[in-house]
């Protein structure tokens, strides 16, 4: 069932209908998915990421040229003790619907960004508390020094504690499960805009925020997202100037856009590897023909499942050039990356039929494979090269694939054998990724996508290490050796970094960022 949900009060519809419509600007865009929520703690996605911080505010935000955090509901903040960091918070700012925004709002969100039914907790890493000063200044209690706290508030959106509560939405959704909460489909923040309607696959429409406390260089005044699953329709869309800009375009059709005098492309190497995680932690697989005994456990397997990938043919063919092969878990703009991690392993077919003998298959094996079919570029045809690869060596993969909605939930309850995840790192640091994704399964963010489970008693040491370690050079090679246990014992089947293309209408101005988001503040419509 389809729903329509109006957000905005009769008397503030009214207000912006009465603005001058000389200065009303749409911008249309669209991709192949949908946001999972409007709730900014509940599913850690990047396309929903970048739609909440039009409406929502973080305590810091990057600047799109530098990447650096720069002041946003915060203006200062220092050091009070290695593990107490003083925010002052900028005056005077109200939500959407007129009311102040305070330190209890700053408690109230941090904290709820902790629950249970958060997927944001990798976000507050080393937070123990945040305690408020006065109603301008909160305290960050942390557990040790955290040298990358500014990057992880990036992420960390302000909720009015007097609205969650009204609307019984203090805790977050819970991503796993189907049950909703207000702030699911509703939205109120101190952004420059506010959600007019969501229509979940449908449509989604913000419009500007009357009680806005920043400048905003965008002339937009109203921004329509229409999520268009099917590429030929999604470039159908903005020939015909339906859309005034495509997020993720299809390699193949690049060329003529690129031709075309009405539209220009602008790209550039994203944050994000796309790459396979496995079970390691089933004694047996469900729906494979190996009883009693999971073949994933064994590096060898894992070792030959990397080697039997000709990436090269997936870079030239699948990806139509728009990838950079990569051997390891982070991209190079990311702390801790090194060209030696960088390089993969090479493709043997015949080296890995020799390891899948060796570990007891010579016959290969049936296993599942679970992929999305609208996250990534080309993901389900990544997926379905992939599966005929595995097939020259024996393995046959039983590939499934659904939609981003249903895929990052089924993933995260632990039902599938080989799974595709893409990992953007938005804090430009590898800790965020192999806390994510190599730690042992724990609290705090502590493995939250590790849905391979995959555990090391040597990586567990050395990431938790990194969460304290200070000093930036001991800190660096820490990243580099938890990056290197991943890479010895396949952890994970690095494929690529992507190569994100946008594709507009020539009228469009906007910032191309390494995290594949949008900034809202800086596009233009002319």
């Amino acid at each position: 069932m389809k729903f329509k949900i109006a957000l905005l009060s009769a008397a503030t519809i009214a207000a912006l209908a009465a603005a001058p419509a000389v200065s009303a600007k749409p911008f249309k865009w669209t991709s192949a998915s949908d946001i999972p929520t409007l709730d900014i703690h509940s599913q850690n996605n990047a396309l929903g990421n970048g739609v909440h911080a039009a409406v929502y505010d973080s305590l810091v935000y990057y600047n799109s040229q530098t990447f650096k955090p720069e002041p946003q509901l915060a203006t200062a903040w220092r050091e009070i003790t290695p593990t107490q960091i003083r925010f002052t918070l900028r005056q005077g700012v109200k939500f959407s619907d007129g009311s102040p925004f305070t330190a209890d709002d700053v408690v109230f969100s941090i904290m709820r960004a902790m629950s249970k039914t958060s997927n944001y907790a990798v976000y507050t890493q080393g937070i123990d508390r945040v305690v408020k000063v006065n109603d301008n200044t909160v305290d960050f209690i942390m557990k040790g020094p955290n040298p990358v706290l500014l990057n992880q508030l990036t992420e960390l959106r302000i909720m009015s504690k007097a609205w969650a509560e009204k609307n019984k939405s203090t805790e977050p959704k819970d991503i796993r499960t189907k049950d909703e909460t207000f702030a699911h489909r509703n939205a109120m923040g101190t952004g420059q805009y506010m959600v007019k309607e969501w229509q979940p696959d449908q449509r989604l429409v913000l419009v500007k925020n009357p009680n806005y406390w920043g400048k905003n260089d965008s002339n937009v005044t109203e921004i329509i997202y229409t999520p268009i699953k099917a590429e030929a329709t999604r470039i159908a869309a903005l020939l015909s100037g339906e859309v005034d800009f495509v997020l993720d375009p299809s390699p193949q059709d690049l060329p003529r856009l690129r031709n075309n005098a009405n539209l220009k492309v602008i790209d550039g190497v994203e944050n994000r590897t796309i790459f396979f995680g496995m079970d390691q932690f089933r004694d047996e697989l469900p729906g494979s023909n190996v009883k009693g005994k999971n073949p994933l456990k064994d590096v060898r397997v894992r070792k030959a499942l990397y080697q039997a990938i000709d990436s090269d043919s997936l870079h030239r063919v699948t990806m139509r050039g728009l990838s950079q092969p990569t051997g390891t878990l982070v991209a190079p703009q990311v702390a801790g990356w090194t060209e030696s991690l960088h390089k993969r392993m090479p493709f043997d077919p015949e080296g890995a039929k020799k390891l899948l003998a060796e570990a007891g298959y010579p016959q290969g094996f049936e296993v599942d494979f679970a992929c999305p079919n609208n996250r990534y570029i080309n993901d389900e045809e990544i997926c379905q090269a992939v599966t005929a690869m595995w097939a020259k060596v024996g393995v046959r993969a039983k590939l499934r694939t659904q939609p981003l909605v249903t895929y990052f939930p089924m993933i995260q309850r632990y039902e599938a054998s080989i799974y595709m995840l893409g990992w953007g790192v938005p804090t430009f640091d590898a800790l965020y990724s192999l806390q994510s994704l190599t730690r042992t399964v724990g609290t705090g963010g502590d493995g939250n996508y590790n849905v391979g489970r995959f555990s090391n008693q040597r990586m567990d040491y050395v990431v938790d290490r990194i969460k304290v370690e200070t000093d930036l050079p001991v800190r660096n090679r820490l990243l580099t050796e938890g990056l290197q246990i991943s890479n010895d014992q396949v952890s994970h089947i690095p494929l690529h970094n992507q190569i994100i293309p946008w594709a507009m209408k020539k009228s469009v101005d906007v910032v191309h960022r390494a995290d594949n988001r949008l900034d809202w503040r800086l596009i233009k419509v002319n």
